[in-house]
């Protein structure tokens, strides 16, 4: 069972694991984004809002799944910022709602969470660095991390940092269609260089939470991509791929920007947990976008 399979990372869940032979109950708000792929007996849609206890203790005690990726939050940093009853409600009790479903009806959770739970102040952080998030987001996702923590069955948590890739269906913004999008209208923009991250391929997050499910791994893993960059250089690596115009491309710092919720300056994850337990190897970011873009 997938919750949140309509966003980037759900809809590449649902390939990965499909293509390695998992039975899927994919579930979102709205429409299915992947019609395509019903009928064919081994995936499903239904329409679930996290957010609503009685609807996941219906669909769970229904599907009984042998495991839940719980992918499903608002995570957009700044609508966070601007509505915090929503975020937290979708963030922390449709978590809470899950887990206690699940605790009754799975045997094994899976949870998505990020690197702004860290304050970035350091950057390069291991799985058992103590979280300080600065953003409203961040401590929701720690609010759930704890509560997960607890949880009566076993579980995994999986921390990732800037997610790109292209949906499978629908269109989605990340920081490299912006840039693509951008550069191709001729129009100048401005992008922080005073922020670090290792972006994450989503193909790779997928590949990387498929390998959890199948070792019915536990405790806290980093998946994300290997390379440390900033917005600033991902936007001119972007730009040199697809021969568009670096002078287009201003480089700033984060003050230039006045934004709602407050970006950790220096995350990025370290990832060798994972190489070491799990046998994950993400491509590097150009490797990434020739895969993106292929």
């Amino acid at each position: 069972m997938i919750t949140g399979a309509n966003g980037l990372l759900g809809q590449h869940l649902v390939k990965e694991l499909k293509e390695a032979g998992y039975a899927i109950l994919a579930t979102g708000k709205g429409e299915d984004r992947l019609p395509s792929l019903g009928g064919t007996g081994t995936y499903r849609y239904s329409s679930l809002d996290i957010a609503d206890k009685t609807a996941v203790e219906a669909t769970m005690s229904r599907e009984k799944p042998d495991v839940v990726i719980h992918a499903a939050a608002v995570t957009q940093l700044d609508e966070c910022e601007l509505d915090q009853d929503r975020c937290f409600s979708v963030n922390v009790g449709g978590t809470s709602n899950i887990i206690v479903a699940a605790e009754n009806h799975a045997g094994h959770l899976v949870y998505l969470s990020t690197d702004f739970v860290f304050d970035g102040e350091r950057g390069n952080y291991a799985e058992d660095d103590p979280l300080n998030p600065v953003s409203w987001y961040g401590f929701t996702k720690v609010r759930a991390e704890t509560t997960v923590g607890a949880a009566k069955i076993p579980w995994a948590i999986v921390r990732t940092c800037l997610v790109y890739g292209n949906t499978l269906q629908g269109t989605r913004s990340n920081i490299i269609t912006w840039v693509k999008e951008k550069l191709e209208n001729k129009e100048r923009i401005k992008v922080v260089s005073d922020q670090v991250r290792t972006p994450t391929y989503v193909a790779d997050l997928a590949k990387g939470i498929r390998l959890i499910v199948g070792k019915r791994a536990q405790g806290i893993f980093h998946i994300s991509g290997k390379d440390t960059l900033t917005p600033y250089e991902i936007a001119l690596k972007t730009a040199d791929f697809f021969s568009l115009d670096k002078s287009l491309i201003e480089k700033v710092d984060a003050s230039v920007f006045s934004q709602p919720g407050k970006r950790p300056p220096r995350t990025g994850l370290l990832i060798g947990k994972a190489r070491k337990e799990l046998g994950f190897e993400p491509l590097g970011f150009e490797e990434g976008l020739k895969t993106m873009w292929g």
